[in-house]
């Protein structure tokens, strides 16, 4: 896409070089050329990447507008979302290391307090543009905390991401699939949206690599939200499926991206049954 943008940009120069002016118009400045270029393809103000950005962003919104949670996005495209939870930790490099070489983008739900130990995931993952959510400082189980608890794990978390480039999540996933109307409250304040999932590939259990493949590709549809974990335990297996849920699910067609790339393509449906999700995973 920069190539032809580049191309495009190149040809619309020269063409401006016509009707009787200089033929070397076009290269009059070409430093300020490729200096916009630059800036184009990087993440400053009035790059792709941060008009991209405020479109997720505004999907988001328009998501809140009708419902306080997401379980499943729609089927415009075919497109599907791999989350992971409880990181960062010691296996996040891995996953990391597999996204990046298969150009899989993901979204990362993470914990807070793992940031003390983990941090240079989190500068990792904001490198590369994929997107950060809340999963509470402490993995907690909301809906057992009082309204003022929550809050705190919720804002603790944001602290924490934030020192290592992260932006205010407007993401949430629920620690054990557990919330109430006081978390529905908190997150109406800071206008974020809870993300449960569609797929639940139980990895956690450590089932066997073919089991999480397996969970992952049964499950899977246009729209999906694909639950994986990248800490809270021994997370080989989830290491070692992970290339072969992405060739698996390439082969049949799908697209893999971020969950407000996903909801910006495929705006969620305003029937979101989530009842079979409540208490589970997470």
């Amino acid at each position: 896409m920069l190539v032809l943008l580049v191309l495009v940009l190149l040809v619309s120069l020269l063409l401006a070089g016509g009707g009787g002016s200089p033929p070397h118009v076009a290269a009059a400045h070409p430093g300020a050329f490729f200096e916009r270029i630059q800036a184009l393809s990087g993440n400053g103000p009035g790059s792709f990447a941060a008009a991209e950005s405020a479109a997720e962003n505004r999907a988001i919104d328009r998501t809140l507008a009708y419902t306080p949670w997401v379980r499943i996005a729609g089927s415009q495209h075919r497109e599907l979302a791999l989350t992971f939870d409880d990181g960062p930790g010691p296996y996040t490099p891995l996953i990391l290391s597999i996204l990046q070489r298969e150009n899989v983008p993901a979204t990362f739900f993470e914990v807070g307090v793992l940031e003390q130990y983990f941090h240079a995931s989190t500068s990792a993952i904001v490198a590369r543009g994929y997107a950060i959510g809340d999963h509470t400082y402490l993995h907690a189980p909301m809906s057992r905390l009082s309204p003022a608890d929550q809050q705190v794990q919720l804002l603790e978390q944001v602290r924490a991401v934030q020192q290592y480039g992260a932006p205010f999540p407007r993401l949430f996933r629920p620690p054990y699939g557990l919330w109430d109307s006081s978390t529905l409250a908190l997150l109406r304040r800071y206008r974020m949206l809870m993300v449960l999932w569609t797929v639940d590939t139980n990895d956690y259990r450590l089932p066997g690599v073919a089991a999480i493949v397996r969970s992952a590709v049964a499950g899977a549809r246009p729209g999906a939200i694909i639950l994986m974990h990248d800490a809270g335990g021994n997370r080989s297996e989830t290491v070692a499926a992970l290339p072969r849920i992405i060739a698996r699910l390439r082969a049949k067609g799908y697209k893999f991206v971020t969950v407000p790339k996903l909801l910006l393509d495929n705006p969620a449906p305003h029937n979101q049954q989530i009842s079979a999700v409540l208490g589970s995973g997470g």
